[in-house]
């Protein structure tokens, strides 16, 4: 029980050490992360830097599985960002190894919780933090100082040693077995840290020899893998083929280090004894420093040895967790928003830009192109857009309040709710409040977007294949100008090219001009008497309309679609 509530008692100051960190550095460490390329060696250092700032591998391969399940990172990215996070965790080691065993903070981390405490009344919230932080601190070196005093000493109770040797002279075997308890501890201790800490501690106590703890910590690589694989079961098949790599990488990592297994423990015992430490095979005492050693070189060699077999790996996930369609549902049903988005701000924003795009895309085109009655393929075919228009003259009976009604007015309503709760629940910077208040904005212009489409629909229907032939012109004319920007606007989202922003640009303008030149055209028909004045009131209006969807239709996709 005096060993349960030791490492209960160091767990709790690594996780109040870590949300601490989270808090105060973990904006910029996701801002960071989100914005990564798919240069490896970016990736590798970012996963490294990340874990060493938090303090918690497991922390950074879970924003990495959230990041993934939000298509923010792909799946190269977070292979690297995974790779950099196993060298950054060597780090608590060497923490616990020389400040826990090298130097004895036992009789500061009392004082040391205090201060902590002192620094959590402060009425900044960065100070508080800072308080939580150094109380966590505190509390994980006095969990490692009594895990110590709670571990038996073999010198006092020799039949202990008796009990162990069974297992320990069991040549590879007993490494197989190390191995696999080093798996099961960190699996159920939920943290590679306590598990090392054990390990330490045991080896410090002279309970197990160096060969055995090292074996223990190839097996806390593997367990470590577990906690991103559980949260993964409930993301979608990007987070699952993340956390896959994570379990492979890591027990590929293990099979060839178990193949010259001896020669590194040689190489390690060397190094050690080259920086200054005992001999590990003959000094209890120097353990710690020489498994604090194997565990950094077997994470660089690891990574060093598998960077070069990244996209290998990305293709052997993909074939074990083939990419799946979203579950095929009716359109007013949220694909995206969902509360594990709401996890992180960028999470968050990505869910909204996600669900926001796929309404513009979806439901909204599909409402546009059907109240004028044109077909989406022929829209964006390759027929010029006169000929797509003189076409398309059948009246395709389209009720645009009850499509409004059936595919957008729910998820809008879940758009706005989301964005609320995500300014609600997350500690927000000015640019990314500003981002989400883009996106609702761009929603209200979709629904704006609709409204104007319903209006022209009327006279589109009246006027398709009726006479004066002026009205079927001129509303072929509005209508020829929707596919010339829907065809603009899929060019502009799907890539990246200086040209179809300038397009976008020109079509938005040659908008805003059109209201007035395009009342100087009406004025001509009436005064030609080619239209009756009623007629002319209807150009006036669906004129502003068709301009008006036109510059929303433009502007919604700068919004989701931002270079």
């Amino acid at each position: 029980m005096q060993l349960l509530g030791a490492l209960g008692l160091f767990l709790f100051g690594m996780k109040v050490m870590s949300d601490a960190l989270q808090h105060l550095a973990g904006n910029a460490m996701r801002s960071v992360l989100a914005g990564m390329t798919s240069n490896r060696l970016k990736g590798i250092g970012t996963g490294l830097l990340i874990t060493a700032v938090i303090q918690s591998s497991s922390a950074t391969t879970l924003m990495v599985v959230s990041f993934a399940n939000a298509s923010l990172l792909s799946l190269t990215e977070a292979i690297s960002v995974i790779m950099g996070a196993n060298i950054g965790t060597t780090i608590t080691a060497w923490l616990i190894t020389l400040l826990g065993f090298e130097v004895s903070m036992s009789a500061l981390a009392i004082p040391v919780i205090g201060i902590g405490f002192g620094l959590t009344l402060a009425k900044r919230r960065k100070w508080q933090q800072v308080g939580s932080f150094v109380i966590g601190f505190g509390l994980l070196f006095l969990g490692l100082e009594f895990l110590k005093l709670a571990m038996p000493d073999l010198g006092q109770q020799p039949e202990l040693l008796a009990f162990l040797q069974r297992y320990t002279e069991l040549g590879f075997g007993s490494v197989l077995l190390f191995l696999g308890v080093g798996t099961l501890l960190t699996i159920v201790l939920q943290s590679s840290s306590a598990t090392m800490a054990l390990t330490l501690v045991m080896t410090a106590q002279g309970w197990i020899p160096y060969e055995l703890a090292a074996a223990m910590v190839l097996g806390e690589n593997i367990g470590t893998t577990i906690t991103a694989n559980l949260a993964s079961l409930v993301g979608n098949y990007q987070a699952r083929q993340t956390a896959r790599a994570h379990l492979i990488f890591n027990l590929l990592g293990v099979v060839w280090m178990l193949g010259v297994f001896y020669p590194f423990l040689e190489a390690v015992a060397w190094l050690s004894g080259k920086l200054g430490s005992g001999s590990p095979y003959l000094e209890a005492g120097a353990i710690p420093v020489a498994i604090s050693l194997f565990h950094t070189s077997f994470n660089v060699c690891n990574t060093l040895l598998m960077v070069w077999l990244v996209h290998p790996l990305a293709w052997l996930v993909r074939k074990l967790v083939p990419e799946r369609a979203p579950e095929e549902k009716e359109i007013d049903v949220p694909k995206f928003l969902n509360d594990r988005a709401l996890k992180y701000p960028q999470t968050a924003i990505a869910a909204l830009e996600e669900e926001s795009r796929y309404l513009y895309e979806h439901a909204l085109f599909e409402i546009v192109t059907h109240a004028l009655h044109l077909h989406r393929t022929e829209v964006f075919s390759d027929r010029k857009p006169q000929k797509v228009v003189r076409r398309a003259r059948e009246d395709l009976g389209t009720d645009v309040r009850e499509l409004y009604i059936r595919k957008v007015k729910h998820i809008y309503s879940q758009i706005i709710a989301f964005a609320v709760r995500a300014e609600e629940s997350l500690s927000l910077n000015k640019g990314q409040l500003h981002r989400i208040m883009d996106l609702v904005r761009a929603n209200r212009r979709m629904v704006e977007v609709i409204r104007d489409a319903g209006e022209l629909n009327r006279n589109v229907t009246l006027y398709l294949n009726a006479e004066p032939a002026e009205m079927a012109a001129q509303y072929d004319g509005y209508r020829k100008k929707v596919v010339k920007v829907l065809r603009s606007i899929y060019d502009y989202s799907s890539q990246t090219n200086a040209t179809y922003d300038a397009r976008l640009e020109r079509l938005a303008e040659e908008a805003r001009r059109n209201i007035e030149q395009g009342n100087l055209k009406i004025d001509a028909l009436i005064r030609n008497r080619k239209i009756t004045p009623e007629m002319a009131s209807s150009l006036v209006n669906d004129d502003d309309n068709v301009n008006d969807m036109i510059q929303n239709l433009i502007g919604v996709a700068q919004v989701l679609y931002p270079r």
